[in-house]
């Protein structure tokens, strides 16, 4: 593969080869450490694995999984950042007979539209729904309790929660509005999401930054400033700081290759509880070997239940949708995915309410749990950018990066209950 294209107008130098170090070698780590490099930070990263790329790794082999169901949004500043970077590489896109295939179980049926009330409920803004409400009470009100539990169940594609109605009634409104655009703004990368971070890492390489694997760390560095972009159970382990935690979700996951079959659906979203089964290779046929089907899909699973829970509901949508599924399966893969899915936000909380990004002393936090703005990945880019933004302006001896950040509030003056404008957010 090319090494990534510099572009001159991305670099925003501050005094040359001011150190710093990012602790985790996923999409926040790699964000920061070329952030900072392009800014003119001598950056040193240490990933704990022997490859980069956390969650968004790419099985090698006939089968090339994802870490569970991935995409790529691009209604948000990542996406902007990520092009004029050539970072993201090429696309897969969507057959538009395929697209045709796309299914929801509703009252036990497979069908090819939503419900008149889970449409009704879209055309509400994220604006207009509640912060101190539960989602499930706000959409009654404005859909009747039918449509209300179809959107809640269709939002668990961004959420991996197994109730998401009783989650904030704008967290979940904002989230089901991005899944349910047209035209959709999920894009799929050709070959995985590996492809992407292997551009990531070759443009952070081209830049200088120096890059350990297999290399854990368990004392913070004391000389440089630090960005910990791990997990939030990580991080509150190696900052011995108990007060790292917000609520996540649990979910089962399937992944099972199936000979294929004409007529197979692209996704089956199942309304009647949350979970989804999406055919990977209906756009990007690299992913499994001739004639056979990628398939992977995600089901919400409470505290204390058993993957089999979850796994059962996917049998039942693949019973109503795959006819023969049983005989034409080649492999097949299950796991569970606890508290790797990025943060939720319980009724009277807000991306702002998560564990701050500035820690003091020099230490700064980026991941999908963190308080910053966004959907899925969009967390984990922008924390990892206000990290930065952060650490070089108050390194002693540096000018500005973007000017400098208020700690209290990076992203300007936006209202708790407003998604995310990309605009608020300069790019660099």
């Amino acid at each position: 593969m090319a090494p990534a294209r510099t572009h001159p107008r991305t670099r925003t130098h501050t005094r040359p080869h001011t150190p710093l170090t990012v602790i985790g070698g996923g999409l926040a780590g790699l964000t920061a450490a070329i952030a900072a490099a392009e800014a003119g930070a001598k950056v040193t990263v240490y990933e704990a694995h022997h490859t980069l790329g956390g969650r968004g790794r790419t099985a090698e082999g006939p089968y090339r999984t994802n870490d569970g169901p991935h995409a790529l949004y691009s209604g948000g500043p990542h996406w902007t950042w990520l092009t004029r970077r050539d970072l993201i590489g090429p696309l897969a896109p969507l057959p538009p007979l395929e697209a045709a295939r796309f299914h929801f179980r509703h009252q036990g049926t497979l069908r090819r539209t939503p419900p008149l009330a889970m449409l009704k409920l879209l055309r509400r803004s994220a604006h207009q729904a509640p912060v101190d409400v539960d989602f499930m009470t706000w959409a009654t009100e404005q859909a009747g309790e039918k449509g209300a539990q179809a959107a809640a169940h269709y939002s668990a594609v961004t959420l991996f929660h197994h109730a998401p109605g009783t989650l904030s009634a704008a967290f979940v409104q904002e989230r089901l509005r991005r899944a349910a655009t047209l035209p959709p703004e999920a894009n799929h990368p050709r070959g995985g999401w590996a492809t992407v971070i292997d551009r990531m890492a070759a443009r952070a390489w081209n830049l200088g930054v120096r890059m350990e694997t297999l290399s854990r760390v368990d004392t913070l560095p004391t000389d440089t400033p630090v960005i910990v972009a791990t997990s939030l159970d990580a991080a509150r382990r190696l900052l011995n700081d108990d007060t790292l935690t917000w609520t996540g979700a649990r979910t089962a996951l399937l992944d099972l290759a199936v000979r294929t079959r004409r007529g197979d659906p692209y996704v089956v979203s199942d309304l009647d509880a949350p979970g989804r089964l999406e055919r990977f290779t209906a756009q990007d046929h690299t992913l499994a070997p001739p004639g056979e089907q990628l398939l992977q899909g995600q089901f919400p699973i409470a505290p204390g239940a058993a993957r089999a829970d979850g796994i059962a509901r996917a049998e039942e949508l693949l019973d109503l949708a795959f006819d023969g599924w049983r005989d034409r399966v080649t492999w097949r893969r299950e796991a569970t995915s606890n508290g790797r899915t990025g943060a939720v936000d319980l009724p009277g909380t807000t991306w702002r309410d998560r564990p701050a990004i500035e820690r003091g002393a020099g230490v700064y936090l980026a991941g999908d749990q963190v308080a910053a703005p966004g959907v899925l990945a969009e967390v984990s880019f922008n924390s990892a950018l206000t990290a930065v933004s952060l650490a070089l302006s108050l390194a002693p001896g540096n000018r500005r990066l973007h000017g400098r950040p208020n700690p209290r509030n990076p992203f300007g003056p936006l209202s708790p209950r407003t998604p995310f404008d990309p605009l608020d957010l300069k790019q660099a």
